[in-house]
């Protein structure tokens, strides 16, 4: 079964929304997730806390992974 990898990032979203996103997706069989931590040695507030998230999922997933993504796209 293919497995695609993807760094998603979206710039400025809030720490809870990146692991409402990480959430979201690790229901879906065949779908890992990690996120990254912000690498910036200055504090921003504006900037979130993680820097994106790392996303693995194999050919079965991609539709509905697409689907989530494309939804916190549009909504952030």
């Amino acid at each position: 079964m293919e497995q695609t990898h993807k760094i998603i990032e979206f710039p400025n979203l809030p720490l809870a929304v990146y692991r409402e996103i990480a959430a979201h997706l690790r229901q879906l069989e065949g779908v890992s997730v990690d996120l990254i931590p912000q690498t910036s040695s200055e504090f921003d507030y504006y900037q979130s806390q993680i820097a994106g998230l790392s996303v693995s999922w194999t050919s079965d997933a991609e539709t509905r992974v697409k689907q989530i993504l494309d939804y916190y796209k549009n909504r952030y």
